[in-house]
């Protein structure tokens, strides 16, 4: 993933890492394109059952990388890359697409596009001191990288615009008095992937549809979403890791699940 981004698959579980440490993973063109095709690829893998995304070094990370700002053309943003998202929102919006949970490990840093790819996740661990902030409008701009997109089921109206309209710095404790971050370890990548393997340890059919249905209980209307409740109910009913688990507790055994065809 041209050097930006690496992973390692095991047991069901992708460890990817934002990888640009000397530069506390700032965020730039090739961040963005490898962050997407890290995206594109992860979707394919029907051997993932969940994702951690995390930073190497001393942030997880800093925001846009500064030299980069102002080399954008006029326009650029306008087209649609994946779905409803262009390519920079997608290196954020991609992670909540993606059939599998995710976990954000994050600390030191998740500034300004950083703070909108760590949005992406289903949760977010933070190391204590971790120092966040949506600080776009330092440099004079707003955020685009699907922060607005994936803040407003988070937090209040109010706090948004709050944090959008100072750029202010918070801690991870103020964090999850907001809503931003789920919760705080002293470690937070090992306590994801303790998380991790516990998702990992259930049905995958499963957890995709509750994924799916997760999703929707942000973006559809109340109609829609019952009526999808039923449909993957009726799915999951029928199919063989749900045999399974009911096998699994007649014989007081732990199930042995199939990853999806």
């Amino acid at each position: 993933m041209n050097g930006r981004v690496r992973y390692e698959i095991a047991d069901g579980i992708a460890d990817v890492r934002l990888s640009r440490p000397e530069k506390l993973n700032a965020f730039d063109h090739a961040m963005q394109d490898a962050l997407v095709e890290t995206v594109e690829a992860l979707a394919q893998r029907k051997d993932v059952r969940c994702v951690v995304l995390s930073g190497d070094g001393r942030a997880f990370c800093a925001g846009v990388d500064l030299e980069g700002l102002g080399t954008r053309e006029p326009g650029s943003l306008l087209p649609r890359w994946a779905g409803p998202a262009n390519k920079p929102q997608q290196a954020a919006y991609g992670w909540r697409t993606l059939p599998q949970p995710v976990i954000a490990a994050v600390h030191g840093y998740a500034f300004g596009a950083g703070f909108q790819i760590m949005l992406g996740a289903d949760m977010r661990i933070a190391a204590p001191d971790t120092q966040l902030s949506i600080m776009e409008a330092r440099w004079g701009l707003a955020p685009d990288v699907a922060g607005i997109a994936l803040l407003r089921n988070l937090v209040r109206d109010d706090v948004a615009r709050e944090l959008t309209y100072t750029a202010r710095r918070f801690d991870a404790q103020e964090g999850v008095r907001l809503g931003v971050i789920t919760r705080v370890a002293e470690d937070p990548h090992a306590e994801a992937m303790a998380l991790a393997r516990t998702i990992a340890a259930n049905s995958p059919d499963a957890m995709r549809a509750a994924k799916r249905l997760m999703n929707l209980m942000a973006d559809a209307q109340t109609a829609e979403i019952l009526l999808a409740e039923s449909v993957e109910q009726t799915r999951l009913i029928a199919s063989e890791n749900h045999r399974e688990t009911r096998a699994a507790a007649n014989e007081q055994r732990a199930p042995i699940f199939r990853d999806p065809a």
